[in-house]
C-alpha cells in the first residue's frame, strides 16, 4: 500500500511529528552532561538516563521551599519621580535601616520597607509614621503585608537564574497566592533541603567598597559598585594558587569608578597597601590602620579584602581605566568566587524569603520518588489496557481498534516529545493528564468510527467527508470546551491543579490538529481502499 504525501499528508504529518519527538525524547543534547548542560553538573540532573524526559519532585526526590517575602507596603501614593530619594532618606534615618532595605516607586504609587515585625524590628504602625514624617499621611490600615508585583517578579528571575547557574537540573521558582499573602514556591529535584536554602535564603548582593583614610586620619568607607554596575561577568578561576572573578564595568560606572579611585588615593605609581582582617568588624579594622584596601562584601559581610597592584592603579591614574573598566574580583576560596559568580549574575534579591519563621519546607527522599516511576508506568499500562479490551468488545474487528489505539499511543508519545523539549519536570499530577488524554482522545477517535462506520455502508470519498466533518464538528466543540474549562487552572498557580491542566490542554490541541485528521485518513484507506 502506497501513502501518497498529497493525498494522505495528514499521516505523513503525524509521521513526521513523531519522528521530530523521538528526536526530543532519545537524541543527546547538549553536550557531554545531557540537556542539562556540564558534565559537572550531571550529578544534580533529574533526567532519565536513557532520554531527555526531566522528572519533578514526586518521580525524583529532592526538596520543596514554600515562603512569604519580608517586608510591607504602601500603594496608592502620588510620588513624583524627584521625591524618591528623599522619601527612602527619611524612612531610613526614622526606622534605622539601610538603603537597600527601603524602597520608593513614582511609577506604581508604591513605598516598601523589606523589614517586618517578624524577621526585623519594624512595625506596621512605625511604618506608618515613617511615611507620615516624609509628608504622606499614612496609617496603619494602609500598610499590607508583603512586597509589591515587581518585587515578586524580580525575586522569581534571580531565583530561577540562580537555580539555572548552580545547574540544579529541573528546578523552578514561582510564585503562588494565598488569602492576604503572596509566596515564592521554590522546587529542586534531586536537592537536599541544606543545599537549596543556602542558595535561596540570602539576598545575594554584591558590592565593591573603598576604605581609606580621610584627612582628619579616620578611616571611610564607600559603596562604589553593585551588580547594576556589571557588564560583564567572568566565569570562576584558579589560576597561580589565586581565585577570583573577573569583570567588567559598564562605560558610565567605570569612570565614576576610577574618579573614586583617584580621589581617595588607590591612584599610587606602587599600589596600595591593605592589611584587613576578616575575622575582625569594620570598625576593628578602621583602628589598626589597615591601608587603602577593596572590600567585597556579600549581604553585608566582608568576604575579601586587598591592596591595588601597581599595574591597576597605574591605570587610575593614567586614565585608561576609563576606557577599559575590567579587573579582578578575588576571593579566599574557588567555592566563594563561585558563589560570588552566581550572585553576581543572577543579581541580587530585593528582600529575603522568610523560610525560619513562616516558612515550610519539604523534602521527599530519592529512593522513595523512584518507587512511584514503575507504579505510574504500571497505572498507564492498566489504562491502556481497559481501553483496548473495551474496544475490542465494541467493534469485534481488529483493523478498526488496532489504528484506534496506535494513535491513541501516538498522541501520548508526541505528549512526551513535548515534555522532553521544553524541559517540563513530569510529575504525578502531569501522569494523571497523560492518562486523561488517552481516555479523551480514545473517546474522539470513537465519535469518528461510529459516525462514518454505524450510519450505513460507505461507499465513496464524499459521504466519507461529509460524515467525518459532522464527527469533526463534534470533537472540535468538545476539545474547545475543555481548554476554555482547564486554561484558568493552567495559568493560576494552583500547585498540581496546573500541571494537570497544561499536559490536558497540549494533548487536545495535538489531538485536534495532527492525530484525529490522522486517524480520519487511516479510516478512508480502511473503508474505502487505497485507489478510492
Amino acid at each position: 500500500m502506497k501513502l501518497r504525501i498529497k493525498k494522505h499528508w495528514r499521516i505523513w504529518l503525524l509521521v513526521g511529528f513523531l519522528l521530530i519527538s523521538t528526536v526530543a525524547v532519545f537524541a543527546p543534547l547538549g553536550g557531554s552532561g545531557g540537556i542539562l548542560g556540564s558534565a559537572d553538573d550531571a550529578g544534580q540532573a533529574s533526567g532519565s538516563q536513557y532520554t531527555n524526559l526531566q522528572f519533578g519532585l514526586e518521580l525524583s526526590g529532592g526538596t520543596q521551599v514554600r515562603a512569604p517575602f519580608v517586608g510591607m507596603t504602601v500603594s496608592g501614593l502620588e510620588i513624583s519621580p524627584g521625591d524618591e530619594r528623599a522619601i527612602e532618606s527619611t524612612l531610613q534615618d526614622e526606622l534605622g535601616l539601610s538603603a537597600s532595605e527601603v524602597r520608593a516607586s513614582a511609577e506604581s504609587g508604591t513605598v516598601e520597607v523589606f523589614d517586618d515585625g517578624v524577621v526585623g524590628n519594624t512595625t506596621q504602625a512605625e511604618f506608618a509614621d515613617a511615611l507620615s514624617a516624609a509628608g504622606y499621611s499614612t496609617t496603619t490600615e494602609d500598610v499590607r503585608m508583603g512586597v509589591t508585583r515587581d518585587t515578586r517578579d524580580n525575586a522569581e528571575d534571580v531565583l530561577n537564574e540562580r537555580l539555572t547557574e548552580r545547574g540544579l537540573g529541573g528546578g523552578s521558582a514561582t510564585q503562588v497566592s494565598a488569602p492576604g499573602q503572596q509566596f515564592m514556591v521554590v522546587e529542586v529535584p534531586g536537592a537536599n533541603r541544606t543545599e537549596v536554602i543556602d542558595l535561596i535564603g540570602d539576598r545575594g548582593q554584591v558590592e565593591i567598597w573603598a576604605m581609606y583614610p580621610s584627612q582628619n586620619g579616620t578611616y571611610e568607607t564607600e559603596s562604589l559598585l553593585d551588580q547594576g554596575d556589571l557588564a560583564e561577568v567572568g566565569g570562576a578561576r584558579q589560576e597561580r594558587g589565586e581565585t577570583f572573578v573577573p569583570i567588567r564595568l559598564s562605560e558610565e560606572a567605570g569612570a565614576s569608578f576610577g574618579e573614586a579611585m583617584r580621589a581617595n588615593g588607590f591612584d599610587q605609581q606602587s599600589g596600595t597597601r591593605c592589611q584587613y582582617d576578616l575575622n575582625a568588624s569594620i570598625e576593628a579594622n578602621a583602628a589598626d590602620d589597615p591601608g587603602r584596601c577593596l572590600l567585597t562584601v556579600l549581604d553585608g559581610e566582608v568576604v575579601f579584602a586587598a591592596g591595588i597592584a601597581p599595574s591597576l592603579s597605574s591605570s587610575f591614574a593614567s586614565g585608561a581605566f576609563d576606557e577599559d573598566p575590567s579587573y579582578r574580583t578575588t576571593t579566599t576560596s574557588f567555592e566563594e568566587a563561585r558563589e560570588l559568580e552566581i550572585n553576581m549574575r543572577a543579581g541580587a534579591l530585593r528582600t529575603n524569603l522568610d523560610i525560619e519563621n513562616r516558612g515550610t519546607t519539604f523534602f521527599l527522599l530519592p529512593s522513595l520518588a523512584e518507587q512511584f516511576k514503575p507504579l505510574s508506568l504500571v497505572t498507564g499500562a492498566a489504562a491502556v489496557l481497559a481501553v483496548s479490551l473495551m474496544i475490542f468488545l465494541r467493534y469485534r474487528r481488529a483493523e478498526v481498534a488496532a489504528p484506534m489505539l496506535l494513535t491513541a499511543g501516538a498522541e501520548v508519545y508526541l505528549l512526551l516529545g513535548f515534555a522532553a523539549a521544553v524541559s517540563l519536570p513530569l510529575d504525578l499530577s502531569h501522569i494523571a493528564g497523560f492518562i486523561a488524554v488517552i481516555g479523551t482522545g480514545v473517546d474522539d477517535l470513537v465519535i469518528i468510527a461510529d459516525e462514518i462506520m454505524q450510519q450505513g455502508d460507505v461507499s465513496t470519498s464524499r459521504v466519507f467527508e461529509s460524515r467525518f466533518r459532522k464527527a469533526f464538528w463534534v470533537i472540535g466543540a468538545a476539545a474547545a470546551t475543555t481548554i476554555v474549562a482547564m486554561s484558568p487552572l493552567a495559568v493560576l498557580s494552583l500547585g498540581d491543579l496546573q500541571g494537570f491542566a497544561i499536559v490536558t490542554i497540549i494533548g487536545v490541541l495535538i489531538g485536534v490538529l495532527i492525530t484525529r485528521p490522522a486517524y480520519g485518513d487511516i479510516l478512508r484507506i480502511l473503508v474505502l481502499g487505497e485507489d478510492d
